[in-house]
């Protein structure tokens, strides 16, 4: 596979506060929060598409920073007392710091390796609700996160990937950078009174303000943008980026952090899928397999947790 899977933005992000139980209300809200990384797999195509080539940095600019304004303009909540730093950490770290080593990952790295790289994640934020969560450690979790990033590998990787000690290194540190954004977001939860929109906004906007002077820095000026530009930036900003962070940090708020992070599989299956379909690439039975196992890791990843029976207990 091409690079589709390398070019989607940040997908690690928050939004905590109360876990949602319950299978009746858990099905929706899995379903809705799995819309972000979805629309997060269209970013190739769009990228490839409708965007002047060359400025990735700044297609991810333009997704935070006005997105993160309109929240701000709309809802009209600033963080208050010790939010201001958290909402800073947690936006550079969902959003800021994780695109700029996605794509030096992507420049140093085939496509597929670094999307892999990426779909590390949830094994990233299996562990580290141990040590940040003080979560039990939980086996079944771990396999179906390594089993997730296996089918991912299958579907992308090609058969002259080509390994680079700085690419590896970045993709590795940003799958550590998102899962460490999600969980400390789950740990601090979102503050009372405050609206996922809001919350949502603040992220968004540190992550933008973070980026700007890196994308300055490595793209110097910003490219010439017409009408065809124009519509995949609006996008990228107002679909890809406000709706879905929305959903995504709601998502974390109401759902277990692990189950949450497995459904980033599904942006680059989405893009390995649009590839296929819009753009001409081919899908063999390898795969087709990595599909089977990625779809598999993300089912069982919503499953809750086998509760002990007093037989357990007894042993």
């Amino acid at each position: 596979m091409t690079s589709e899977t390398t070019l989607r933005t940040s997908g690690g992000a928050a939004g905590t506060g109360h876990r949602g139980h319950g299978t009746a209300g858990t099905i929706p809200r899995t379903a809705l929060t799995a819309l972000a990384p979805a629309v997060w797999g269209t970013t190739y195509v769009v990228t490839t598409e409708f965007l002047p080539s060359g400025h990735p940095l700044f297609a991810g600019l333009l997704r935070a920073l006005p997105a993160g304004l309109i929240a701000l303009a709309v809802t009209r909540t600033l963080p208050r007392g010790a939010w201001w730093g958290k909402a800073a950490v947690l936006g550079v770290l969902n959003i800021g710091l994780f695109m700029p080593l996605l794509f030096l990952a992507a420049e140093r790295l085939p496509g597929g390796v670094a999307a892999t790289l990426s779909a590390a994640q949830p094994l990233v934020v299996t562990l580290l609700a141990v040590t940040v969560l003080h979560e039990r450690l939980s086996a079944r979790r771990l396999v179906w996160g390594l089993t997730g990033l296996i089918g991912v590998g299958l579907v992308v990787i090609g058969p002259n990937a080509a390994l680079d000690t700085a690419g590896i290194a970045a993709g590795l540190a940003g799958a550590v950078t998102m899962g460490l954004g999600v969980t400390l977001t789950k740990r601090w939860g979102r503050p009372a009174g405050v609206g996922p929109l809001a919350f949502a906004g603040w992220q968004l906007t540190a992550g933008g303000l973070f980026l700007a002077p890196v994308t300055a820095l490595a793209e110097g000026a910003p490219p010439a943008v017409d009408s065809r530009a124009a519509l995949g930036y609006l996008w990228l900003g107002l679909v890809g980026g406000l709706l879905t962070y929305l959903l995504w940090f709601q998502g974390i708020a109401t759902l277990p952090v692990t189950s949450v992070a497995v459904l980033g599989l599904l942006s680059p299956l989405v893009a390995a899928t649009l590839g296929a379909l819009l753009l001409g690439q081919t899908l063999g039975p390898v795969q087709l397999l990595g599909f089977g196992l990625s779809l598999a890791a993300i089912v069982a990843g919503q499953l809750p947790p086998r509760t002990p029976t007093p037989a357990d207990h007894a042993k």
